[in-house]
């Protein structure tokens, strides 16, 4: 469906938390809802956005100035690398009073410059983290929020029955919680494809497994070890781009950002294979992994 009327809320970005949150509204007839997607210009990639506008039951714009000349709520769900250039092509035609709502896993340094670019035009800018998948709870996924405007944006949220808390009445607090928390989630799954890859390559896997079982049992290091790889293989692309931006924070704190720049490669280096999750099954994951990566 084109968008041709009114629109309450835009959602700048339509890939899995937009259409998470989109299907989690759906019930709801008090919002209209539309999406801008830059893959709408791409006619290799257009068909996924308007499929799943179609399955969801909401509309496109062909044009960001369609979508925001009516909009008073905007969800920038984009890349983590494209957020700072959605808020500034947002900023230029965005109403006053219109709220912003960044949701994308950026330091907040880029937070901030994005906040700078939203408050010159007039409108209200809210660092938002999403602290969940959001496939499971779409949009009652937890969120936090920060900024001056935290708490006026926290009651319209609830009206829209999903979960944000207040971390903070600065742009950044949200999203540095949810930078820092990404060093040690982001980056376990890094260690697992090393640790799991190696020792599957070397025969060794069940044993390696039984030992940090045994040294841990509180873990289920099979099934987890099988849900981190899943989360590369499929969102590995998303999560390096958001692992910059952990690299970014943590340079802006004066520290050694080691390990997030080694998690953000591993996490490409999945993704770039193209390879489906498949079986819950460690070892064939690990197998059709190794079958790609070059020995």
């Amino acid at each position: 469906m084109n968008a041709s009327g009114s629109a309450g809320i835009v959602l700048l970005g339509f890939g899995e938390a937009g259409q998470a949150f989109a299907r989690g509204w759906s019930q709801d007839v008090r919002f209209k809802v539309v999406t801008y997607d830059i893959k709408l210009c791409d006619l290799a990639k257009r068909g996924q956005i308007t499929e799943a506008c179609a399955r969801i039951g909401i509309d496109f714009a062909e044009r960001l100035s369609v979508a925001l000349e009516t909009s008073h709520h905007i969800f920038s769900l984009v890349t983590a690398d494209r957020a700072h250039e959605a808020a500034s092509q947002a900023a230029e035609q965005i109403r006053p009073g219109t709220y912003f709502f960044d949701c994308n896993s950026c330091s907040p340094a880029t937070k901030k410059a994005s906040e700078a670019k939203i408050v010159e035009a007039g409108g209200l800018y809210i660092d938002v983290a999403i602290m969940a998948p959001v496939a499971l709870k779409l949009h009652r996924t937890p969120l936090l929020i920060s900024g001056s405007r935290a708490e006026g944006a926290c009651t319209w949220l609830e009206t829209l029955d999903m979960r944000p808390s207040i971390v903070g009445s600065h742009v950044g607090q949200a999203s540095a919680i949810k930078m820092l928390r990404s060093v040690m989630i982001k980056g376990l799954e890094a260690l697992t494809a090393e640790c799991m890859l190696a020792a599957r390559r070397a025969g060794v896997d069940e044993a390696v497994l039984a030992s940090l079982q045994a040294s841990d049992p509180g873990w289920d290091w099979p099934g987890r070890s099988a849900y981190n790889l899943e989360r590369m293989m499929v969102h590995g692309e998303r999560r390096g781009a958001e692992m910059d931006e952990v690299a970014n924070t943590i340079v802006e704190l004066g520290l050694p950002n080691r390990m997030a720049r080694a998690t953000a490669v591993w996490q490409r280096e999945l993704a770039a294979l193209r390879l489906e999750g498949g079986a819950n099954s460690l070892a064939s994951r690990a197998d059709r992994i190794l079958q790609r990566l070059e020995p």
